[in-house]
């Protein structure tokens, strides 16, 4: 199971919220914890840089927020970012440099690492996306399953309990999810892999790797 670590799927170079994976083993760890978190990050932000908007609502001075974007706290946006027109940041969100959130797109009880993109409707709930991870237009993060029951992983033949009753996605680095498509709950893609267009992924899929569909996933060459 070490391919599903935070150490194999994650450069913590890219995010503010490095001493928080650094505590933990598995990503999905952190979700219970990112509100707590930003709101304490958020406390030692530099005033120069940062501007407090709201409660518990941190954006830095170099970021581009439109002006139709709904932002709630605890969230932190970072520098050179661009929330775009209609986005919906519901909370719980760690936003990081040089991102973009999409016209419509919807954040709740998220990381985003460094240059990320979510640039056109997609809805991103409970979920992890590494270091210049993208999420093509219309592609989404299902964070709840339909009967309810908690989330595990499923992961070379074996199911890991996560605890947890909402839990979206985790993306490696550099991971690439095409348009339309939905990332089942406990989807967890290792970095560096590709997702065709209009595809349903769930469990894990190898870093490295293009998910074609759920029979057909080839390693890059």
């Amino acid at each position: 199971m070490d391919s599903i670590l935070i150490k194999n799927l994650y450069d913590l170079s890219h995010t503010q919220a490095a001493p928080l994976f650094e505590k933990l083993n598995y990503p999905w760890e952190v979700l219970p914890k990112i509100g707590e978190f930003v709101i304490s990050l958020g406390k030692t932000l530099s005033s120069d840089k940062y501007e407090q908007r709201g409660e518990n609502v941190w954006v830095a001075k170099s970021a581009k927020i439109f002006d139709s974007a709904y932002i709630n706290g605890p969230a932190i946006i970072g520098p050179d970012t661009e929330v775009r027109q209609c986005a919906f940041i519901r909370g719980n969100a760690l936003v990081g440099a040089g991102c973009v959130v999409g016209n419509s797109t919807e954040l709740k009880n998220v990381i985003l690492f460094d240059n990320v993109q979510v640039p056109h409707y997609n809805y991103v709930g409970d979920s992890i996306l590494g270091y210049k991870s993208h999420m093509g237009a219309g592609s989404i993060t299902s964070n709840v399953k339909s009967d309810k029951t908690l989330v595990k992983v499923h992961i070379e033949g074996n199911n890991i309990e996560t605890g947890l009753k909402k839990f979206g996605a985790m993306l490696g680095d550099n991971v690439e999810v095409g348009c339309n498509s939905v990332l089942n709950p406990g989807t967890i893609i290792g970095r560096n892999s590709n997702v065709y267009p209009l595809s349903m992924v769930r469990g894990y899929i190898p870093d490295h790797s293009i998910f074609k569909k759920a029979d057909d996933i080839v390693k890059k060459i």
